[in-house]
């Protein structure tokens, strides 16, 4: 492993543990987890490493950070709670496809806007890598027309239920609820994360910022 890319890789690592873990935890009655906030940093560390050391580089970083969330997903399909395992199948490929995809697509926008205004390709990379992340994630994990199975199927039957969207809008699925709620943390850390990127980018390379 290249050894620039070593804090990358330690710190996307961190990450998706933390995330995994505080996943289990929810607040704002069920609508979002504590996970929520801290996996889009994730975005945050692919693109540093995209502007300071290509995307090359990143990529290596995305897919080392898939590879820890595999790892974390098999730990957490091994740990059985009163419904089932604590990751099911279907939010295990959920998660994986989700980060993978979203991420690499981050990296392709991200140099694609490289050369403009500083915070252009963070953000339109992250808005778009976000986006990305949030529907594959919640249709792959808990979309009715979507089955891999009957048991795999029922461990996320509670998604299905149908309720007020966003507790006071038009009935909808839960998991579109969810989904939505999750995608506006999103935009709020992509907001917030320019503010370290432009510190640490501005810290490393203060002669291209």
């Amino acid at each position: 492993m290249t050894r620039s890319i070593l804090p990358g890789v330690l710190a996307m690592a961190t990450i998706v543990v933390a995330s995994n873990i505080l996943v289990q935890f929810l607040i704002f009655d069920g609508l979002l987890t504590w996970g929520a906030f801290t996996y889009p940093f994730a975005f945050l560390v692919t693109d540093l490493m995209n502007r300071i050391y290509g995307p090359g580089p990143a990529r290596k970083v995305v897919f080392a950070g898939f590879l820890v969330g595999v790892v974390c997903s098999l730990i957490g399909s091994q740990i059985m709670l009163e419904y089932g395992p604590a990751v099911p199948l279907r939010i295990a490929i959920a998660s994986g496809t989700a980060f993978l995809v979203a991420q690499l697509v981050d990296v392709k926008v991200f140099d694609r806007f490289r050369g403009g205004q500083w915070w252009r390709a963070p953000l339109v990379s992250s808005l778009v890598g976000s986006a990305l992340d949030t529907a594959l994630f919640f249709t792959i994990a808990f979309a009715g027309f979507l089955t891999f199975g009957a048991m795999a199927d029922a461990q996320v039957s509670w998604a299905l239920e149908s309720v007020p969207f966003l507790m006071t809008g038009p009935v909808a699925p839960l998991w579109v609820t969810l989904g939505f709620a999750d995608w506006l943390v999103k935009l709020a850390v992509a907001l917030i994360a320019l503010v370290p990127f432009r510190i640490i980018v501005g810290a490393l390379l203060p002669r291209t910022t």
